[in-house]
Order: structure tokens, then C-alpha cells, then sequence
């Protein structure tokens, strides 16, 4: 199939642009959210970047969709409506934000695009109201395991955690580098020692580093620690699982289904996460073997094979399942629509 979708998350479309089929990235001079097309990614022939105004509209078989305004920008530039005559799927990558639990997801009044959800946590967290809806859970590229835990530093990757806050548990790591030196990668990490009161010889900030960099570099230190608040799944978490690191993991929506206790600990008790980080910076024994089990979890649940497989059987779904005219709900299901529901 030729399927086109926008580069909007990389670590996802990295994962899933390694499948069976042609992938249609839009691309345009000035990049951007709009436009960012291969952005020099390593990825297989098989991925092209496309003028999306150029393209030939017979040339798509199906599209991903991953922002509402795609769905507009389908028709204006292809002059076909995603789900009536564009086969056509959403992808969920973010828990709701606002009123939860009562946050209707943007597609919920809806029935002609099905909405994957990329954890059971998320399926669970949104008002889906009758928007068809299935879960499709990560896979991830294997790095393989390139551990050493040589460093006893504590690894975290996080984008913007200034800017982002308790969002992503910025306001532990004090906490943490009282434990061991923090190493932190990933976007905006500039002055994160500052903002957080962290003796600057107790946090470095490495950047954003190419994934293969990332890779190596996390994969020294000793423990990865993922004090994320409210986040899907951090891809982060399971990219450390692969490498073969111990993890510190805070028990918030999908982590506590994703990461077993053998491969470190899942606590919302912040104090034993602290006592978990100082035990196996202090016995790196330990801290091997909990890594390998939690190798071992991740190739399980998050292999890049079962993800392909689920795709590949979805997307050929979408070419046997009835649609309906735009806003019509099937016969079958008579829901009360999101905006007539009463809350408790």
C-alpha cells in the first residue's frame, strides 16, 4: 500500500515507516510541522518525500493520521475526505489534557475513522464517544543491548522539561541528584540545573543527540530513571528496556502495564524509588541483572515484528470495513454523543 503521513513524531515513525509498504512523507522548503519529510533519518528506500500539492491524488491507498487539521488538509490539497473516499486511520500518540476524565478526543463524534491508541491506558483515559477504537502498542527498532552501566549516574531523557514541568516530573530530579549525578538528554535541556536549584556539578545537560549517539551514551549509566507524570508511554522508557538498563519508573498511566518489577521498580512512592536508585547504583550486579530482565520484557511486549503484524492487519481492515456519510453513527451502536452526555 502507499500510505501517506505526516513526520510528526519521530520516534513512532521511525517504528512504523520500517514496514511492508511505501510511505509518503510531505516535505516543503521551509520544513517544519508541515513539512518535515525524511528530516536526514536513516529510514528505507521505501519511505519518499512527496509535494503533497503535486501529488497525484490516486496515488494514495490510505492515510495516517495523527492531528485533526490533517483531515482538512487532506481534502484541500487531494480533494478526498479521510474515512468516506481515503481509506483512513488516526493514530492517539497523547493522553487527554484538560478535564479529565471527561475530555472528549477530537474524533469522538465521529465513525468513519477507526482511532488507534498507542497504549490500553490511553484507549481508557479519553471519552472516545462512538469513534470505532483499537490499541496498538508500540514497537521499537532493537539497538540492541549495548549496556555497561559503567558511569554510576542516573540517566534520563526528557524534551523541554523546563518548559514542561510537573508534566514531566522536572520538580523530582533534585530529589534524584541527591541520589547520583544526573545525566540529561534530550531537547531544551539548557539551564535545567538552574531552574531546578541543581549544583550544576550534579546535572549535565548532553542536548539532543542522534539516536545512535543517544543510544551509547544513555546505555553508560548505570540506572535510567523515567519520572514521567502524564505522558502515554515515554518511547524513551522502552528504547532504555531494550538497551538492557535497570529502570526507575514512576507508577503513572501506562508504565505500571509496560515495565515488570524485576527489571527495577514501578512505585508511585517517591521515596522508594529514591531507596531503588541508590541500591543499584551501589551494586551493579544487580543492576546488570535487572536490566536484562527488563531486555527481556521489552523485546516481549514492544517488538518491532508484532507492531508491523498489527498494522499490516489494520490497514488491510480499513479496505473491508462499511463507512458511513460523515458524522452518521453505525446502526448498530446508538450512543448518546459526547456533548449530550451527563457527568457524575
Amino acid at each position: 500500500m502507499r500510505i501517506l503521513l505526516w513526520h510528526v513524531h519521530g520516534s513512532w515513525t521511525d517504528a512504523f515507516v520500517r514496514g511492508r509498504h511505501e510511505y509518503l512523507l510531505p516535505v516543503l522548503p521551509e520544513g517544519g510541522p508541515w513539512g518535515l519529510g525524511r528530516a536526514g533519518r536513516d529510514w528505507p528506500e521505501s519511505v519518499r518525500e512527496v509535494d503533497l500539492a503535486a501529488l497525484d491524488a490516486e496515488a494514495v491507498d490510505a492515510v495516517v493520521l495523527q492531528r485533526p487539521e490533517e483531515i482538512d488538509e487532506v481534502v484541500r490539497t487531494l480533494g478526498r475526505l479521510p474515512g468516506v473516499d481515503l481509506p483512513a486511520v488516526f493514530v492517539e500518540h497523547n493522553t487527554p489534557k484538560g478535564n479529565f476524565p471527561n475530555t472528549s478526543h477530537p474524533l469522538a463524534e465521529q465513525s468513519n475513522i477507526p482511532v488507534v491508541h498507542v497504549t490500553h491506558f490511553n484507549r481508557l483515559a479519553w471519552d472516545n464517544g462512538f469513534a470505532p477504537t483499537t490499541v496498538i502498542e508500540h514497537g521499537i527498532p532493537d539497538p540492541g543491548r549495548l549496556y555497561t552501566g559503567e558511569l554510576p549516574e542516573l540517566g534520563v531523557v526528557v524534551n523541554e522539561p523546563v518548559r514542561r514541568g510537573r508534566v514531566t516530573g522536572t520538580d523530582l530530579l533534585p530529589a534524584f541528584a541527591s541520589v547520583a549525578p544526573l545525566q540529561v538528554f534530550g531537547m531544551k535541556t539548557d539551564g535545567l540545573a538552574a531552574a531546578t536549584g541543581i549544583d550544576a556539578a550534579r546535572l549535565t545537560s548532553r542536548g539532543d543527540l542522534k539516536t545512535r549517539d543517544l543510544h551509547r551514551e544513555l546505555a553508560r549509566c548505570r540506572v535510567y530513571v523515567h519520572p514521567m507524570r502524564w505522558t502515554s508511554l515515554g518511547l524513551s522508557l522502552l528504547e532504555a528496556m531494550h538497551l538492557g538498563m535497570p529502570v526507575v519508573v514512576l507508577a503513572t498511566t501506562e508504565a505500571p502495564r509496560a515495565v515488570p518489577q524485576e527489571a527495577g521498580i514501578v512505585s508511585a512512592d517517591v521515596d522508594e524509588l529514591l531507596r531503588c536508585a541508590e541500591r543499584l547504583i551501589a551494586n551493579p550486579d544487580e543492576a546488570r541483572r535487572r536490566g536484562l530482565a527488563a531486555r527481556e520484557a521489552a523485546l516481549e511486549r514492544y517488538g518491532l515484528g508484532k507492531f508491523q503484524d498489527r498494522w499490516d492487519e489494520l490497514l488491510a481492515d480499513l479496505h473491508t470495513r462499511p463507512r458511513h456519510s460523515i458524522n452518521q453513527r453505525p446502526d448498530e451502536r446508538i450512543l448518546v454523543p459526547a456533548r449530550e452526555r451527563k457527568t457524575p
